[in-house]
């Protein structure tokens, strides 16, 4: 696409799971399905998952389905994965190279489906001798490319391959740029809240689902809130930031924010303490002591001012 001169090239993505609805091309009104299969046609699963050892080869297949009206030729490929910035599933363009898990994965150029009809097509997968173990995402699709003007639109439907290569696994995940900020409330007689964010970083092999908690600890531990922080699909090697809030903070001095991870080997576990000052509720302790102090010297001055008043009197003739 990028040598036709005067020619915009846009790459839509695709959604790299069985379609729940079948997926239409823009300018052939082309609709069609992938979906993992056997032999004999689709077998119902979501994507494919394979555990293999170095050296192995297999051979899978995966069913294109053309819902059209007419015939179409559809471009098969395959790509490492990787997670959008949304948590979901997706595979390299055909503009960037993989390195990974989509060069394991042999499938033909092309194929033709008739209308309302279903091909199976195998593709083969070959694990290199040399395999690192762990986890090697990568997805394979069928594309039809389409052309309205100065635009080419790849649309792609495809699904994962999800490749663990044999030997020791390691889930672990570490947790680091926690950051904290509190927000009061324009009542002073009312708790404010803490937004917390964190970041979360796959440093294992494989896949990892890790789960978080934060909480929130104050007054000298008299005060602790904590709340689930969410969690979400990592890949190796993969990152994601997230994060909460936690109410009913007074933020009286003294607060210490952790956030935990769990679900990907031993707890990891990232804290900051910071100092935040009440300052809704010093101004109204000082207005209150400003109203005593001022009560306090009106009533003097009246004093003073009654007691003038009874020597003035008895001084009198």
């Amino acid at each position: 696409m990028g040598g036709l001169p005067g020619r915009t090239a846009v790459v839509l993505a695709a959604v790299l799971a069985v379609p729940l609805a079948p997926v239409p091309a823009f300018a052939d009104a082309v609709t069609w399905t992938v979906q993992p299969a056997t032999e004999a046609g689709p077998d119902g699963r979501r994507w494919v998952e394979r555990t293999l050892d170095p050296g192995q080869v297999v051979t899978e297949h995966m069913a294109v389905r053309n819902i059209g009206k007419a015939s179409a030729v559809f471009a098969l490929s395959a790509a490492d994965g990787y997670l959008t910035d949304k948590g979901r599933f997706n595979m390299l363009p055909a503009d960037q190279r993989s390195k990974d898990g989509g060069t394991w994965i042999a499938v033909q150029r092309n194929v033709t489906v008739g209308p309302n009809e279903t091909k199976v097509v195998p593709f083969t997968i070959t694990v290199p001798r040399d395999a690192a173990p762990g986890d090697h995402p990568a997805g394979i699709a069928a594309s039809v490319l389409s052309s309205s003007g100065t635009v080419s639109v790849d649309s792609r439907v495809g699904f994962r391959v999800m490749l663990r290569a044999g030997g020791t696994v390691t889930p672990k995940v570490s947790a680091d740029r926690l950051t904290v900020r509190y927000e009061r409330s324009w009542n002073p007689l009312r708790s404010g809240t803490l937004h917390i964010g964190y970041s979360t970083t796959n440093t294992g092999n494989i896949r990892v689902e890790p789960r978080a908690r934060a909480e929130v600890t104050e007054l000298f531990g008299a005060n602790v809130r904590a709340r689930d922080a969410g969690g979400g699909e990592l890949l190796p090697g993969g990152a994601r930031t997230d994060g909460t809030t936690v109410g009913g903070v007074w933020a009286l001095g003294r607060v210490r924010t952790a956030v935990t991870v769990t679900g990907a080997g031993p707890p990891v576990t990232v804290a900051v303490s910071s100092w935040l000052v009440p300052w809704p509720q010093l101004l109204v302790v000082l207005a209150l002591v400003a109203l005593f102090l001022a009560w306090r010297l009106h009533r003097r001055l009246l004093e003073r001012a009654r007691h003038e008043g009874r020597l003035s009197a008895e001084g009198s003739p």
